[in-house]
C-alpha cells in the first residue's frame, strides 16, 4: 500500500514538472515575460517565420493599421528568406530569437541549447544588422538550464498569456474566438497573444487564417486596447 502510495506520488509530481515545462504561464523553472505590464495593452506575437507569402501579407495589414508586434523568427529560415526579414525589421517591428531549427530544447544538452539559440541570432543579425535581445522557447519548451542558457546569451525570455491555437487547420474566426476567450475573461490584464505566421517544420505553410484572424482582433480591439511590441514593456 505504502509502494503504491509512493509511485502515484511521484507520477503525480513528474507530471506537474512536466506541465511546469510547457505551461506558458508557468514561472516554477525561471521567470519569463509573459503578460503585458498594464491592462489596457495587446501584443501581438508571431513564431515561425518569416515564412513566404503570409509573413508578406501580414506586414502589409499590420502597416495599413499602424500596429506594430513582435516576430519570433527561426534562423534557418531568417537565411532562406533574409528579405521578408529585412521587411519585418523595415516595418519598425521588433524581431526575437526562435532557435535556427526548432527543437524541443528539453531533449537537447547544454551544448545543443547554446548552438541553436546563438546561431539563430547570428543568422539575424547577419542578415538584419541588429542584434536580438528576445527569446521564446520552440513549443514553450523550457527548462531551468534553457532559461540560464539563453539569459547568458543576453536574451530575455518570453511566453504568452493567450493562445490562439493557429498553427492547426482552423478558421479565422476560431483563431479570433480563442484569443478573445482569454482576453475578454482576464481584463485586468494586458495579454501577449500568441499567432504563427510560418511553419516550423517547413516554408510555406498556409497562415492566411492567420492574417484574417490578425485583422479581426485588431478590428476588435485597437479603441479600447495599445497594441505594443515586447520592446515597449
Amino acid at each position: 500500500m505504502i509502494a503504491a502510495i509512493t509511485t502515484a506520488g511521484v507520477a503525480a509530481g513528474a507530471s506537474l514538472l512536466g506541465y511546469n515545462c510547457f505551461s506558458p504561464t508557468s514561472q516554477l523553472y525561471g521567470r519569463t515575460v509573459t503578460y503585458c505590464p498594464q491592462s489596457d495593452q495587446l501584443a501581438l506575437t508571431y513564431d515561425d517565420g518569416p515564412n513566404d507569402l503570409h509573413t508578406e501579407r501580414l506586414l502589409e495589414l499590420l502597416s495599413e493599421r499602424q500596429v506594430r508586434a513582435t516576430f519570433f523568427l527561426i534562423g534557418n529560415f531568417v537565411r532562406a528568406r533574409p528579405q521578408i526579414a529585412r521587411a519585418i525589421a523595415a516595418g519598425g517591428h521588433v524581431i526575437g530569437n526562435h532557435t535556427q531549427s526548432h527543437p524541443n530544447l528539453l531533449l537537447l544538452s547544454s551544448r545543443g541549447i547554446r548552438q541553436e539559440i546563438s546561431d539563430s541570432s547570428k543568422a539575424i543579425a547577419d542578415v538584419v544588422g541588429a542584434n536580438v535581445s528576445w527569446f521564446r522557447p520552440p513549443f514553450g519548451a523550457r527548462r531551468p538550464l534553457v532559461l540560464r542558457i539563453a539569459r547568458e546569451l543576453g536574451l530575455k525570455p518570453v511566453m504568452w498569456s493567450a493562445t490562439c491555437f493557429d498553427w492547426k487547420a482552423t478558421t479565422a474566426a476560431v483563431i479570433e474566438a480563442n484569443a478573445r476567450h482569454k482576453i475578454d475573461g482576464e481584463r485586468r490584464r494586458g495579454h501577449i497573444v500568441l499567432l504563427h505566421d510560418g511553419g516550423h517544420s517547413q516554408l510555406g505553410a498556409d497562415r492566411s487564417h492567420t492574417v484574417e484572424a490578425s485583422r479581426l482582433l485588431i478590428e476588435r480591439y485597437q479603441r479600447e486596447y495599445r497594441f505594443i511590441t515586447v520592446d515597449e514593456m
